[in-house]
């Protein structure tokens, strides 16, 4: 067990902390390393249980050597120095005592304990609710058959949304020609409007035109006349006065 941020407690209130944490995690299940050297030094690391332990990723010079260490307008943090964190016990224990134990505990463990429960969570159990054991070929097929059904209605859903929006469209499209074709129709009905008015226009003009003809005709028939008329009484005068 480890207690963080020892760089903001001093090592009497840590110590108080350890029974009390170990108290208040008596219901967590913790491992612990086999006693696979002597009992004094297991009961060494024992002793000092919680590490109380500081990290840096920092490389400050202290006197003539370079030293993981982390800086405060208070003083200086060594990792590495027993007098200010655990950090080298925890490493000793760890990496040099019991390395072959971590390692084995995080495959055969951690690991199984991470598998099984992804396994369960895709619905491979060890055992059925009646505590049988399961056919992993039986729970195979059913979640095949599970998927199967699932992509089934994936595929039904998906055709059903291809008919709605392919429905749609023609429908959006029926509607565009519908108004294409009543646009047409009144653009027909206002092009055989405006032929009737000019054709209308172009009649009034003939009758005007012929009735303008027909007066001017009848104008220059009437001066023709009066011009007979005026020539003869001219001759008949010439004659009265010979005689």
């Amino acid at each position: 067990m480890l207690v963080g941020d020892d760089d903001s407690e001093g090592h009497c209130r840590v110590r108080v902390w350890g029974p009390r944490d170990q108290q208040q995690l008596g219901c967590v299940t913790l491992s612990a390393f086999p006693l696979q050297f002597s009992a004094f030094v297991c009961l060494w690391f024992q002793a000092h249980l919680p590490f109380a332990v500081i990290g840096s990723t920092e490389e400050l010079k202290i006197g003539n050597k370079m030293m993981r260490a982390r800086q405060y307008p208070w003083g200086t943090v060594q990792v590495e120095n027993e007098a200010h964190c655990d950090f080298v016990k925890l490493r000793e224990m760890l990496i040099r005592v019991n390395m072959e134990d971590l390692r084995e505990q995080t495959h055969t463990r951690h690991y199984e304990l991470y598998r099984r429960c992804k396994l369960e969570e895709m619905g491979f159990k060890d055992t059925d609710p009646d505590s049988k054991p399961f056919s992993l070929q039986e729970t195979y097929e059913a979640k095949r058959n599970e998927f199967l059904g699932e992509l089934q209605k994936k595929e039904e859903e998906m055709r059903q949304m291809f008919v709605q929006r392919v429905k749609e469209k023609e429908a959006e499209l029926k509607e565009a020609e519908k108004e294409l074709h009543e646009k047409f129709d009144r653009l027909k009905k206002l092009h055989q409007d405006e032929k009737k008015k000019l054709e209308d226009k172009k009649k009034s003009l003939d009758d005007e035109v012929n009735a303008f003809k027909q007066r001017k005709t009848a104008a220059e028939l009437l001066q023709s006349q009066g011009s007979q008329a005026g020539g003869s009484q001219t001759l008949k005068r010439d004659k009265e006065k010979k005689n």
